[in-house]
């Protein structure tokens, strides 16, 4: 069992114009406190083609955790254009929000993002370069893909027998005593 539970994760302003900043209220439950923060991060698929042009847009730590429920808004600024192909700003890619903790990721929610222009006439009748200012993203919300990891959070170990039998050995003698020789008080 997971010591949190993400619960929703709203797309807000949605569709928006691909210059305006994105927004995600975020809801989880923290099932036992946490000693570290979470690292929520939000990344843009900027190619299909290339990892290269793939771009977190932002991070952003919460904490501390402890039990309890949690709701927040995630705001980011829209992908660096000039990090993308022409090619790849019109048309259908991913946006990808993360949670991690430790540096290790326990859930992604992926969500398609399809890039259009806003009005008819520049549908049928594209520029060589992309007008951006009249690029609309809609973030499908219908049908994120959510993915769970396996994630240790804060959990002890599992003593092994060499672990287990070092213990017993600490506790045979309480208060440090080691047992032999000495003054018993008797």
């Amino acid at each position: 069992m997971s010591a949190i539970s993400v619960t929703q994760v709203q797309v807000l302003d949605n569709p928006q114009f691909f210059g305006n900043p994105l927004q995600f209220e975020i809801q989880y439950e923290c099932l036992q406190s946490l000693e570290n923060d979470l690292e929520w991060k939000l990344t843009y698929v900027g190619s299909a083609e290339s990892d290269k042009h793939d771009q977190v847009l932002d991070t952003v730590l919460v904490g501390p955790v402890v039990k309890g429920s949690y709701k927040f808004v995630f705001q980011a600024e829209p992908p660096d254009v000039t990090l993308i192909p022409q090619s790849d700003i019109l048309g259908v890619t991913v946006l990808l929000l993360t949670c991690a903790y430790n540096d290790v990721e326990f859930i992604r929610v992926g969500y398609y993002v399809n890039n259009e222009y806003s009005d008819e006439d520049l549908k049928e009748n594209p520029p060589e370069t992309v007008r951006l200012d009249r690029v609309l993203r809609n973030i499908l919300v219908e049908k994120p893909r959510v993915t769970r990891f396996p994630c240790p959070f804060d959990t002890p170990t599992i003593p092994t027998a060499d672990t287990a039998e070092e213990e017993d050995m600490e506790n045979a003698y309480p208060c440090g005593g080691g047992g032999g020789g000495g003054d018993n008080g008797g």
